[in-house]
C-alpha cells in the first residue's frame, strides 16, 4: 500500500466516520494535548519574557557594596563598630581589582524624607537628593528628557549643577517649560538644572525612584552636605566574561582589608548581587521548561494510548473484512500499513488543530497584552510566544506516537487468521 492510494484514502475516511462521536473524542484527547503542551510553553515564555524585561538595559553583571556594623571584634576594634568608605577606595579598587569594569560611587543626601527640600520660587517638593559620577548610568541606563546628565567636568570642579527626575521636573516648572540652565534651591543653596531624565528600566531603582531624584556631582554633595571624603555606596560591573561573584570577592576583600573588618565577619559588609540574582531567575525558569514538557508529555501520551485504543476497537469491528483481504491475497504489510496510516492519520490531524489552535490563542494574548500596556506586556507577564521550531518538533513527535500507537492493533490485526475472521459473526 502507498500512501497516496486513493482507494485506501477513501477506506480509512469511511472508518473513521463510521462511528463520529468516538471518532471525535478520541481526536480531541490528541487536540487537548498538544493544544496545552503549546499554551505551557506559551505562558512559561511569557513569564520568562515579563521577568527578563524586569532586567532590561539594568547591568546583569553589578554589584552593590555598603557598609554595616561589625559584628566581630579585629585588630583592636570592637564588635559593633560603624566604618564608612571613602575616596582612596575608588582608586585602590581600580588598582587592585582588575576583574571590576565600571566603579560608580554614591552618596544620598538627607532631608526629602521629612519635609520639602527643593523650592523654586512658589514651588516646592521633597525629593530624593543622589551625588553621582557620570558612570552610574552605565550601571541603570537612564532616558534624557532635556540637556545633559553629570559629567567630569562637574565632578573635579565640584559645580553646583543638578539633573532633575522627571517627576521632579513636572512638580517645579510648568509643562512644557525650558528646565535647561534655570535654578532651583537646594538645602539653601542654588543649583543650575543642565539636564531631565527618566529611568529606562522602571522596574528596579537602586537608592530610589529616580523619577523622584535630583542627581548632583558626587563631589558636590559631599561638599553641600558635609561629607567630607565619605562614600555612601559602590556601584560596580566585572569586565565582560568575568562573573560578578569574582569580581565582588576581591572588592570585599580588598575593602575589608582596608577598614580593618575580620575576614570573617560577614555581616560587615552589606551587598546585593544582580547576576546571581539573574542567574537565579534563569534556573528557576529552566525547571519550570522542564516541568512543562514533563507534563506536557504526559498528557500527549494519554491522547495516544487513546488512539491505540481505539485502532484496537477498529481493528475488532473489521476482523471479518480483514479475514476476507487474507484470504484473497492480502499481505500482512499492506494490513498494517493500512491500520498505522489509520492512527497517524487521526494524530496528525487532530495534532495539527491543536498547535494551530494554541499558537493562534497566544498570538491573541500578545496582542490583547500589547494594546492593553502600550508594548511588549506589562508587570510579569510579556510576549507569550513559542517557538515554531519546538511547535514543529512537538507535531512531529506526535506523528511517530501516532505510528507506534498504531503498530499494537496492527499486530493485533495481521495475528487473526483468514480462516477464524471469516467465521466471525
Amino acid at each position: 500500500m502507498t500512501i497516496i492510494d486513493i482507494d485506501k484514502w477513501h477506506e480509512i475516511i469511511s472508518a473513521l466516520k463510521k462511528n463520529k462521536l468516538r471518532t471525535f473524542l478520541t481526536g480531541f484527547g490528541v487536540f487537548w494535548g498538544i493544544f496545552m503542551l503549546v499554551i505551557m510553553l506559551g505562558s512559561g515564555n511569557g513569564l520568562q519574557n515579563g521577568t527578563i524585561k524586569g532586567f532590561k538595559d539594568f547591568a546583569t553583571n553589578s554589584f552593590f557594596i555598603w557598609t554595616q556594623q561589625t559584628t566581630i571584634p579585629y585588630k583592636g576594634f570592637p564588635q559593633g563598630r560603624y566604618f564608612n568608605f571613602n575616596n582612596d577606595d575608588i582608586k585602590a579598587i581600580r588598582d587592585n581589582c582588575p576583574e571590576v569594569g565600571i566603579i560608580a560611587p554614591k552618596m544620598q543626601g538627607w532631608g526629602g524624607e521629612g519635609g520639602n527640600n527643593a523650592s523654586r520660587g512658589d514651588k516646592t517638593g521633597a525629593f530624593t537628593i543622589d551625588g553621582n559620577y557620570p558612570e552610574f548610568i552605565k550601571v541603570d541606563p537612564i532616558v534624557l528628557v532635556m540637556g545633559r546628565y553629570i559629567n567630569n567636568l562637574d565632578i573635579q570642579e565640584k559645580r553646583k549643577v543638578a539633573v532633575l527626575g522627571k517627576r521632579v521636573y513636572e512638580v517645579l516648572f510648568k509643562p512644557g517649560e525650558n528646565a535647561i540652565g534655570q535654578y532651583i534651591l537646594i538645602k539653601g543653596i542654588y543649583f543650575q538644572v543642565v539636564g531631565v531624565i527618566k529611568p529606562k528600566n522602571e522596574n528596579i531603582n537602586m537608592g530610589g525612584d529616580k523619577q523622584q531624584t535630583i542627581t548632583l556631582p558626587f563631589t558636590t554633595l559631599q561638599k553641600v552636605y558635609n561629607y567630607g571624603d565619605i562614600v555612601g555606596y559602590f556601584s560596580i560591573t566585572s569586565k565582560p566574561n568575568i562573573p560578578a561573584s569574582v569580581a565582588e570577592a576581591k572588592v570585599r576583600k580588598l575593602l575589608a582589608q582596608r577598614h580593618s573588618v575580620s575576614p570573617d565577619d560577614k555581616e560587615a559588609l552589606g551587598g546585593f548581587n544582580l547576576e546571581e540574582e539573574f542567574n537565579k531567575m534563569t534556573g528557576l525558569f529552566l525547571g519550570i521548561q522542564m516541568l512543562i514538557w514533563i507534563v506536557g508529555i504526559g498528557t500527549l501520551l494519554a491522547g495516544v494510548i487513546g488512539v491505540s485504543n481505539i485502532m484496537l476497537v477498529i481493528v475488532k469491528e473489521r476482523t471479518k473484512e480483514i479475514g476476507i483481504k487474507r484470504a484473497i491475497g492480502a499481505t500482512p504489510w499492506a494490513i498494517m500499513s493500512q491500520i498505522i496510516v489509520e492512527s497517524i492519520f487521526l494524530t496528525s490531524f487532530a495534532g495539527y488543530f491543536g498547535l494551530v489552535s494554541g499558537v493562534g490563542l497566544l498570538g491573541g494574548v500578545s496582542s490583547l497584552i500589547q494594546s492593553g500596556g502600550g508594548g511588549e506586556g506589562t508587570g510579569m507577564f510579556a510576549n507569550p510566544e513559542i517557538d515554531i521550531n519546538i511547535a514543529m518538533i512537538a507535531l512531529l513527535i506526535l506523528i511517530v506516537a501516532g505510528a507506534f500507537a498504531g503498530m499494537i492493533p496492527a499486530r493485533r490485526a495481521i495475528s487473526i487468521k483468514p480462516i477464524d475472521a471469516l467465521r466471525t459473526e
